[in-house]
């Protein structure tokens, strides 16, 4: 037999096709995960193009394998329903709350699990309203550098979301928040999480503790008090070196590895029904390390989902 270099004539031979996580999404709504992208990147503190995020994670789930050699996880047997965009783009962040809601309960109704893909931190509000009107069964865990409790006297923005949920009468006893760091929140805003309730846990005692295992007894004490669970996975929580492509993320925020270890500890519990992604902004990536970055992260949601 000659040398050289011969392909396998199998259909399923990995140098004639690539099965990608991007293979995933379909539009048979028989899945039982959905996505939905909400483009939303009006109301930013600083100005950015947050809205292409949807289409660059999309774009980013081709270059994903749909198996985790390290837990031998395979995701290829399963399905999301990519339920497309809100038309939100041209929306200020108090005009999306209806538009996302509207798009949004249905999922809820028909999926175990809803993916919401920001988009600025502002589709966190009405994500929480989508998921519970009333505001008084569900738990809200953010991962997040911020504490998102800016006054709303100016109106809504990115840097409020929090402060807005407990205005609408969220109880802040039902929000937890974890990776907050140093230098990038104000007194006031420590305050007034403790003076509503609001379980924290900074970026250090993340790093001390472990994201994951901060995260674990977050949800424990939401599961205790909650009937279902959003979480927000603000990418800014991440360590900027990490994620160029966060406008809000800083130096001291928590190492991909964790964050990534801390998504699919957390899209195991039965409790959490719906995630955001938010606070990515392409414009200023590089390399594609927060595209690639935002793109595992769905994978581990996925395989997350898997252990249920």
């Amino acid at each position: 037999m000659g040398g050289g270099v011969y392909c396998i004539t199998m259909t399923d031979s990995d140098c004639r096709s690539w099965f990608s996580a991007a293979d995933l999404l379909t539009h048979d709504a028989n899945a039982p995960v959905a996505l939905i992208g909400a483009p939303l990147g009006l109301g930013s503190i600083t100005p950015g193009k947050c809205d292409l995020a949807p289409a660059t994670l999309r774009a980013a789930l081709k270059r994903m394998s749909v198996y985790d050699l390290e837990t031998e996880t395979d995701l290829s047997a399963l399905r999301v329903f990519d339920a497309g965009n809100v038309d939100v783009e041209q929306a200020q962040p108090a005009e999306a709350l209806a538009p996302i809601v509207a798009r949004m309960r249905p999922l809820l109704g028909a999926y175990k699990l809803t993916m919401l893909i920001g988009g600025n931190n502002a589709i966190t509000r009405p994500a929480v309203h989508a998921l519970d009107p009333t505001l008084q069964r569900i738990g809200l865990l953010t991962l997040d550098a911020h504490f998102d409790l800016r006054d709303t006297d100016c109106g809504l923005t990115n840097g409020n979301p929090i402060q807005a949920l407990l205005e609408d009468g969220m109880p802040g006893a039902h929000i937890a928040q974890i990776g907050l760091l140093p230098f990038a929140n104000t007194k006031k805003a420590h305050e007034k999480a403790k003076a509503a309730g609001i379980y924290v846990a900074t970026a250090a005692a993340c790093r001390a503790q472990g994201l994951a295992a901060i995260a674990e007894n977050a949800l424990a004490r939401l599961a205790a008090k909650c009937d279902v669970i959003h979480v927000d996975f603000d990418i800014d929580v991440i360590e900027r070196h990490a994620m160029p492509g966060a406008p809000g993320a800083r130096p001291g925020g928590v190492a991909v590895q964790d964050f990534l270890d801390a998504t699919r500890l957390i899209c195991a519990h039965p409790k959490v029904k719906s995630v955001d992604l938010t606070e990515f902004d392409p414009s200023l990536d590089v390399a594609a390390i927060s595209a690639l970055t935002a793109a595992r992260w769905a994978c581990e949601v996925l395989a997350g989902y898997l252990k249920r």
